[in-house]
């Protein structure tokens, strides 16, 4: 058993890097969590992990925003206090024709928000222009879907994977469609509001004529969809309201505590913040996922833990947990999957790779403290509500 242990623990390794060079922003909203540059685009940098993912596979590998021929100068990108929101500020380069000065330096200022709703990003992208005079402006947005499983992404190479067609358009979307070994039809749906003047199986552009003082809006989606699911179809605008009023509802559950120092109570609302963002609702109630973008999925000792420490704030928290490993509970020995009758789950993943047991981890119980853990969160969540 232990020599079994080992080889996995050997085979799935994550090297840990220095990256402190390279600053990602993230969103994470159930099931689904995006990755991005901060100039708000998806690219191989890094470590390759940018993309917009939806249960374990990588549905957007390539988004790239660029007005004319290049890339906007980053003013600035942050990701919003309550994690909902990544906001960029971008402005213009000198743009040139023929020689002559087009559009100078900072005369456009260019707004990037997004936010993930239900197995779906929404995109605003807003000009103004800042200049006394009329501008023509041309962008363009390069997509991109490979479909890798984020064992994939990781570094591991599999012998064979499923088909995956080049962008389709059809009714003014663009589509990337993958149909897995699995038998799992996974699809990448994107749409342009107002429609693009030029759309391609790898992109789309817009020229837009901006009067002085003039602002323009333009609303993308990008959609993971998953055989007979399709995407909720909302406006931006009702995405953003049903995020934000998911948020309190979770929110309202919680204790807080407020002290005399300004600073301390930032770092309090941060963290309470960042939990939440990782809280994720089954039918068992809420489970914390151990962290993007590797471990956006339950674990069994992290969320043993977190329930335990969170117990105070919101015992909910603790009855998710406990519902949701009991579920799951092993009930017959399988070596493969370290498996025995009542031990707890260490990981469980989803995916074309784990489902077809190319990694152990569709559900996998190869833990040592899980199954203390659980009974000693059963005790403690007693204790504390006498449910």
């Amino acid at each position: 058993m232990e020599g079994t242990k080992r080889q996995l623990e050997n085979t799935f390794y994550i090297l840990a890097t220095d990256t402190a060079d390279y600053v990602s922003r993230v969103l994470k909203d159930g099931e689904t969590f995006a990755v991005f540059d901060p100039h708000g685009d998806i690219q191989a940098a890094g470590l390759g992990q940018e993309g917009l993912y939806h249960e374990g596979t990588r549905f957007l590998s390539r988004l790239l925003f660029k007005l004319g021929n290049a890339r906007p100068f980053l003013l600035n990108s942050t990701i919003k206090e309550d994690n909902l929101f990544f906001v960029v500020n971008l402005t213009n380069p000198d743009v040139y024709q023929s020689g002559q000065l087009l559009i100078p330096r900072g005369t456009l200022h260019i707004t990037r928000t997004k936010l993930l709703r239900q197995s779906t990003c929404y995109e605003t992208i807003r000009f103004i222009n800042y200049g006394l005079t009329p501008v023509e402006v041309y962008f363009s947005i390069e997509f991109g879907a490979d479909f890798a499983d984020l064992f994939e992404v990781r570094g591991m190479t599999r012998e064979r994977r499923g088909v995956r067609s080049e962008g389709k358009i059809e009714a003014d979307e663009l589509w990337f469609i993958y149909e897995g070994l699995d038998g799992v039809l996974r699809r990448t749906r994107i749409q342009c509001a107002p429609p693009p003047q030029n759309f391609t199986g790898s992109g789309a552009s817009f020229i837009e004529r901006l009067g002085p003082k003039e602002e323009r809006e333009f609303f993308l989606t990008y959609s993971c969809e998953i055989n007979s699911s399709a995407s909720a179809g909302m406006t931006y605008s009702r995405a953003h309201t049903e995020a934000e009023v998911a948020l309190k509802n979770l929110q309202a559950q919680d204790c807080y505590v407020r002290t005399s120092s300004e600073q301390f109570n930032e770092w309090l609302v941060r963290s309470s913040s960042d939990l939440h963002m990782m809280f994720t609702s089954t039918p068992f109630g809420f489970y914390p996922y151990a962290g993007v973008p590797w471990f956006s999925t339950p674990f069994g000792r992290d969320g043993i833990i977190t329930a335990l420490e969170y117990l105070w704030v919101n015992p909910e928290i603790a009855k998710g947990v406990l519902g949701y490993l009991a579920a799951l509970q092993a009930k017959q020995r399988d070596p493969a999957r370290d498996a025995e009758p009542g031990k707890i789950l260490h990981e469980t993943r989803k995916g074309e790779m784990a489902a077809l047991r190319e990694i152990p981890f569709d559900l996998y119980y190869g833990s040592v403290d899980a199954t203390p853990l659980f009974v000693m969160l059963a005790g403690a969540y007693f204790d504390s509500t006498h449910d």
